[in-house]
């Protein structure tokens, strides 16, 4: 029996937030988000956070968003709930009428990716405006709740021609003996992706972008893929069987482990 994850606990615009306040979501999910794992009041690549906000809302809304004004809200509602470890999301909405943008914070309980190495189902499916991260994808859902009915633990995310995009939820990234690849395709460049590949540039360790397909997977000794939880190996595309390499995930790990904490 699965436990259901408890509900977390909601600020809008700096306030607990009320049944009017969740109309917003609820009926009017245009919008974006990003979603970070906090530990003592610290996070990894806040700038990173704050940038890809501020960048989703001047797309979106034409608005531009105050680094200072998130950091204060996101720290209010770690107040609120009572906890300094979380998993938080901050949402960014603009409903008609309204001239700023409209912040709900989300905070739950922290959570780790599982270590246990993941298989993935291929779908044909790309999303579209890929770089912005944003709530009620319908696509991702539907094809993530696919491959897990077959057996899979997520869906991997293609256009046409079999080229690999992304995972449902997650980055995905290669190593062919010598580089970290990463698909050169539209999909959102995750904070866990992006602190890799600096990470990896100050390791003079390589990391390259270039396009990977399907039929092209035999040509990889490894795979791995990477979200706001963690870092975890691939066993399996489909039918391609993938060896985890323990030394490949060791360093990884250490380069994101070295990432330094900001605090909120």
């Amino acid at each position: 029996m699965t436990t259901p994850a408890p509900a977390p606990y909601v600020e809008v615009n700096g306030h607990p937030a009320t049944e009017e306040d969740l109309r917003i979501p609820a009926f009017f999910d245009y919008g974006h988000f990003t979603a970070m794992q906090i530990r003592d009041g610290r996070v990894r690549g806040l700038a990173l956070h704050l940038d890809r906000l501020d960048r989703a809302s001047r797309e979106l809304f034409a608005l531009a968003l105050d680094g200072e004004r998130v950091r204060e809200l996101i720290r209010h509602a770690l107040d609120g709930a009572g906890v300094r470890d979380a998993s938080t999301r901050v949402h960014g909405f603009l409903p008609p009428g309204d001239t700023e943008t409209t912040l709900m914070v989300t905070v739950r309980a922290p959570a780790r990716m599982a270590t246990t190495a993941k298989s993935l189902m291929s779908v044909p499916y790309a999303r579209v405006v890929p770089h912005i991260k944003r709530p009620g994808e319908f696509g991702q859902t539907y094809y993530g709740r696919q491959a897990e009915r077959a057996g899979f633990d997520e869906a991997l995310l293609t256009a046409p021609g079999g080229v690999v995009t992304e995972g449902a939820i997650t980055n995905i990234g290669f190593w062919d003996g010598t580089s970290v690849v990463w698909p050169q395709a539209p999909a959102l460049t995750g904070i866990t992706m992006a602190l890799l590949e600096s990470g990896l540039a100050r390791t003079d360790r390589p990391s390259v972008r270039r396009p990977v397909t399907l039929d092209g997977l035999g040509a990889y000794r490894a795979a791995f893929v990477t979200n706001s939880q963690g870092i975890a190996p691939v066993r399996r595309i489909d039918d391609t069987e993938f060896a985890v390499d323990e030394e490949l995930m060791g360093q990884l790990t250490k380069v994101y482990e070295d990432a330094p904490w900001d605090t909120v």
